[in-house]
C-alpha cells in the first residue's frame, strides 16, 4: 500500500449521445475542441479536448441512459470572447451571457442531442 494519499488527476463528463462520430466532428467543428480519440468499428465512443476540459461521448445504443441528458459547466477565461467564437461558428446558443445573482458571467448552449454547456467565469459577490 502507498504511503501517499490518493490525489484525483483528472475527470471526463460523458454525454450519451445518438451518433459518436457526428458528435465528434461537431465539438472539433463549431465548439474548438481537439478531437483526443474514437473507438470500434463502427465508432461507439470517442473522446474530444480543448484546454484542460475532456469530454466522452458514448453511443445511445450501448447504454440504457438516453442521449440528451447531459449537462456541464465550463469555467473559463473571456466569456464573452468564447461566446462570439462559438457563435461565429454556428452554436447553439440557448441563454446569451449575462451576469448571474451567483456571481458568474455565463452563457449556455445545447449540443446535436440536447446536452447543455454552460460556459462561465466568476464575477465576484454571490449570496
Amino acid at each position: 500500500m502507498s504511503p501517499h494519499a490518493p490525489q484525483f488527476c483528472s475527470a471526463a463528463t460523458l454525454f450519451v449521445v445518438q451518433d459518436v462520430p457526428k458528435a465528434v466532428a461537431h465539438y472539433r467543428d463549431v465548439l474548438g475542441f481537439k478531437v483526443g480519440f474514437t473507438y470500434g468499428d463502427p465508432v461507439f465512443y470517442g473522446g474530444v479536448e480543448r484546454g484542460d476540459v475532456t469530454i466522452h461521448f458514448q453511443a445511445e445504443n450501448k447504454t440504457p441512459r438516453e442521449s440528451g441528458q447531459g449537462a456541464v459547466n465550463v469555467f473559463v477565461t473571456e466569456v464573452d470572447a468564447l461566446h462570439d467564437e462559438l457563435k461565429s461558428r454556428g452554436a447553439t446558443i440557448v441563454h446569451p451571457p449575462g451576469d448571474r445573482p451567483y456571481g458568474m458571467r455565463d452563457f449556455d448552449i445545447d449540443d446535436l442531442d440536447g446536452n447543455r454547456l454552460t460556459f462561465g467565469m466568476g464575477i465576484g459577490g454571490s449570496d
